[in-house]
């Protein structure tokens, strides 16, 4: 029989976990990880250029840039056809990593759904194996932000950035929001891997157990 178990610390670790899985996504596909320094549009005026101005954008495999005369629009998409074509060799390596701790917390945040009715597997806690594959994804994305920054000396950054961008220095380029939300979300994902441990123990409580006893299918608990 299938008992549907909320609590607090169960239902935060939920909510959480599919958070930080979302918010790794976005980040992954976001071209703001790179924000260039300040340009003047193209077809404007000497007496508007310091005020009409923009800052190209540089994420892991794509970007952002303003076409047409006078700020017509902006033209984001990938700059890279194949893998191969990635700014550098660090890049590349840093998308695989990061690809796979985001594909092991994207796992994780469907199974966190099915532990409101199934909170073990052949005995084995769903809580326990579901916080070490989130320890082991944020492991994988924090190896893929610290390879990140070793890619600042490629050509691409160059271009953006200056000549005088080098490995873990990127000149005149400033970090967008993107890797900042990458951090935070490596940071939420070691957090989870704690709170499934609390998750467990509040799904397991003598509490639930004579809630079960009595005969209740929908338990909710503080």
């Amino acid at each position: 029989m299938c008992h549907v178990i909320v609590t607090c610390r169960s239902m935060l670790w939920t909510l959480l976990s599919i958070v930080v899985a979302f918010v790794e996504l976005v980040a992954f596909m976001s071209p703001d990880w790179l924000l260039g320094s300040l340009r003047p549009e193209s077809g404007v005026s000497k007496t508007e250029m310091d005020v009409r101005k923009y800052r190209p954008s540089l994420g892991l495999y794509s970007r952002c840039l303003h076409i047409g005369t006078q700020g017509v629009g902006v033209s984001c998409g990938p700059y890279a056809g194949t893998f191969g074509e990635v700014a550098s060799k660090f890049w590349q390596a840093s998308m695989l990593f990061l690809a796979a701790g985001t594909l092991v917390l994207g796992c994780v945040a469907c199974i966190s759904i099915f532990t409101l009715c199934f909170q073990s597997i052949k005995k084995k806690s769903i809580f326990n194996i579901c916080g070490l594959l989130q320890a082991i994804g944020g492991l994988l994305l924090m190896v893929g932000l610290m390879l990140y920054p070793a890619g600042w000396g490629s050509e691409k950054v160059m271009l953006f950035c200056g000549t005088e961008a080098s490995p873990f220095r990127p000149a005149q380029c400033s970090l967008g929001w993107a890797f900042y939300a990458a951090i935070g979300g490596t940071l939420g994902t070691f957090l989870c891997s704690v709170l499934s441990a609390q998750a467990e123990i509040a799904t397991s409580s003598d509490k639930v157990q004579e809630e079960i006893e009595e005969g209740k299918s929908l338990i909710c608990l503080l």
